[in-house]
């Protein structure tokens, strides 16, 4: 038995299957990951990475399969329930609140995590984003594209989570917002928080991941540890790079 082994994941999903409507999205994945660890989910438009991650999160209605969070089956859990267990989601639209504050959105989310932990303060997160800091007081509606990205990884960080979910954290945002992004993301991961990473920017995600899934067609046809996708012959082929 290796150490794994007794390791109880964070996240664990075991022949997952979904549709929407008469769609046959997923096809039998298996994903776990660990305490800590860094995951990127890696796959062109269209190939079930985001269904992947809703079905995680219990957002999809037509589903089949093994979903636990630290060892306790969600496979027909509800979402606010798997979020209570610490899983944090940053969704692709952000989910910002536009007629409550900076503070507000932050605060509303705030709760101490697993085993009491409560590091992750309003403080903290002000001086993790200076940006969010400066506009503390502005509606979420007023705040720009990469602002808004900011103040919802800010408010997955104040739930405290064991699991934080990234679903296109940069798509769409200027560079120096995205180095932010990147920045952050570098800082989430040495907190010791577990993270799964969706991103286009490939090469970046395989440089901070310890592994990687490749999906194509709603199934994973390449995993490993991130050092050993990222030189497989088989990657730029799944991509389209």
């Amino acid at each position: 038995m290796s150490v794994d082994d007794d390791i109880v994941p964070v996240v664990r999903a075991q022949r997952v299957h979904a549709w929407y409507g008469s769609s046959h999205v997923l096809h039998g994945v298996d994903l776990a990951i660990q305490p800590g660890q860094t995951v990127g989910l890696l796959g062109r438009n269209g190939m079930g990475k985001s269904t992947l991650i809703r079905c995680l999160m219990g957002l999809v209605a037509q589903r089949k399969g093994e979903v636990s969070v630290n060892g306790l089956d969600t496979s027909r859990a509800a979402p606010h329930q798997i979020a209570r267990l610490g899983v944090a989601y940053v969704p692709e639209g952000r989910g910002v609140f536009p007629n409550l504050s900076v503070k507000e959105n932050l605060l509303m989310a705030a709760r101490a995590g697993n085993g009491g932990r409560n590091d992750w303060t309003l403080d903290r997160v002000m001086s993790t984003f200076p940006r969010l800091a400066e506009r503390i007081g502005n509606m979420g509606g007023q705040l720009s594209g990469g602002e808004q990205q900011m103040l919802s990884i800010g408010r997955a960080l104040m739930t405290h989570p064991d699991l934080i979910i990234l679903d296109e954290a940069t798509e769409g945002l200027a560079p120096l917002i995205v180095a932010e992004i990147w920045r952050v993301i570098d800082e989430i991961r040495d907190s010791g928080i577990a993270t799964l990473i969706v991103d286009r920017d490939y090469r970046k995600v395989l440089a901070r991941s310890d592994r990687a899934l490749v999906m194509q067609k709603g199934a994973v046809v390449l995993q490993g540890a991130s050092p050993d996708v990222a030189a497989s012959p088989a990657l730029a082929g799944y991509l389209g790079v």
